[in-house]
């Protein structure tokens, strides 16, 4: 028998159950065997649980509990000696207050109401007709709601139905040539377990250098603990032919790609990172674990402008602070890195890491090299004008730019300004003049390094001729 005590109409408020003989109990021991979990990036995981297993001769259903209340079932493979597999079942409908009064619907169950002031109970036999945003009840000849009276009400129900399970629940029909315990393993795919890297940089620019700390950042939505599991982390993106919807774009933040290969285990075209020691992964836990940590990387302190076409500012605009270093073997990380969020910090004249901001980096080979913005210059501006615009002739014109650069700094400072939308579907633009000699970053985009004297001024001029 089970008891229900209602806070009318919020069947979600309601307590826990008193859980009927027979019942699994949900705070038991996990039913899983020897666990191992392959965690990608892109909130996907595969699971593979051996569990030894008590199989009839014959046709027989087995049940594995405990397993991700997120499972694919259509990605389920199941392996015993001398078994084949006829059917498989998953059974998501967990037990919870909620799903225990919706199953009763058309049933017969036990009102319990206790007076407050005697202590005396008045139990009543009640048909459930419907839980749609509250219980209707048939008792007798009469129906009733229930709700907050201030009174208190429990429902006793008889047992739990067969479809409601106390965890996640998968049952396995088997065929099997002969009877005995020996090691079955399921192996599956599930959504809701992911990771990601984290990264704590130390930067000291006076000294050119920086520490960087790598944590593998691993999190637990999937409804299910993996108890003791052995854990492997895969670098890199799976592809995934199940519609899983609009995928961001990558960060740019990789000057140059690196052509190295780093000193780590490889999976085809993907690194693989596997914790030291059997781990276990809680329900709705996040858990990180060190994979990185060099001290005195080569490091320098850049700024960084883009200007979009023809865009001109009445205001000087705050240029991007930007921290450049490489993943390299030789002066630099001498790793790859796999997707996250860099995180940069600056000592004080006290000597206390001081938080300046952070930045996304896509998988990163190794040999590569950063420049990662952490925020907006204070001291460091820069006003575009467009000072003319001609037409030279029915499909020419010329654009006469001027980029005035200020630092307020003690020190010169170089920034790296960049002009962008040279390149349109129907144009093609070209620099006829310019102050300073630029570099072509793609068809689109053509950048200048300008230097700022300390608390000065700099100006860069260029003409661009566009036709059409």
């Amino acid at each position: 028998m089970i008891a229900l005590r209602l806070l009318p109409t919020l069947l979600c408020a309601l307590p826990a159950l008193a859980l009927a003989q027979g019942v699994a109990d949900p705070t038991g021991a996990s039913a899983q065997g020897d666990v191992a979990v392959t965690i990608y990036n892109d909130n996907l995981a595969l699971v593979q649980d051996v569990r030894q297993v008590a199989i009839s001769a014959g046709i027989s259903r087995i049940e594995f509990p405990d397993v991700s209340a997120q499972i694919r079932p259509e990605t389920l493979s199941f392996a015993a000696d001398a078994a084949s597999i006829v059917e498989q079942n998953f059974d998501f409908d967990l037990l919870s207050p909620a799903k225990l009064m919706e199953k009763a619907i058309g049933r017969t169950v036990t009102i319990v109401r206790t007076n407050p002031a005697t202590g005396a109970e008045l139990r009543e036999q009640a048909k459930v007709l419907s839980v749609n945003g509250g219980v209707v009840l048939q008792i007798g000849q009469r129906i009733e709601v229930l709700r907050d009276d201030g009174l208190p009400v429990r429902v006793i129900f008889d047992k739990v139905p067969a479809n409601l399970r106390a965890r996640p629940t998968l049952s396995v029909t088997v065929d099997s040539a002969r009877a005995g315990t020996r090691a079955a393993a399921i192996r599956y795919l599930t959504p809701g377990l992911g990771w990601a890297a984290d990264y704590v940089a130390l930067f000291d620019a006076k000294a050119g250098r920086i520490d960087v700390q790598g944590w593998v950042t691993l999190t637990n939505n999937s409804g299910t603990t993996y108890g003791n599991a052995r854990t492997l982390l895969v670098a890199g993106s799976v592809n995934q032919n199940n519609g899983g919807g609009y995928a961001p774009p990558r960060p740019a933040n990789i000057r140059r790609a690196g052509t190295e290969t780093a000193p780590r285990e490889q999976l085809g075209d993907f690194y693989l990172y596997p914790l030291p020691a059997r781990t276990t992964i809680a329900q709705r836990q996040t858990k990180q674990v060190s994979f990185l940590d060099v001290q005195g990387v080569p490091a320098m302190a850049a700024y960084a402008y883009r200007n979009g076409w023809l865009a001109s500012s009445e205001e000087p605009q705050s240029a991007k602070s930007v921290v450049r270093f490489s993943t390299s073997r030789a002066g630099g990380l001498g790793d790859a890195l796999p997707a996250g969020t860099v995180r940069f910090y600056m000592k004080d004249a006290s000597g206390a890491p001081q938080f300046i901001g952070e930045n996304a980096v896509d998988h990163t080979p190794m040999g590569s090299d950063l420049a990662l913005a952490t925020g907006d210059a204070f001291d460091v501006k820069v006003k575009p004008v467009v000072e003319q615009r001609e037409r030279v002739s029915s499909a020419k014109w010329r654009s006469h730019m001027r980029y005035d650069l200020t630092n307020a700094k003690a020190e010169p400072v170089t920034v790296e300004l960049t002009q962008a939308g040279l390149d349109f579907a129907y144009d093609d633009t070209r620099i006829v003049s310019e102050s300073l000699p630029s570099q072509r970053v793609d068809s689109a985009a053509a950048r200048w390094s300008v230097t700022v004297p300390a608390n000065g001024t700099a100006t860069l001029t260029a003409i661009f001729e566009t036709r059409y």
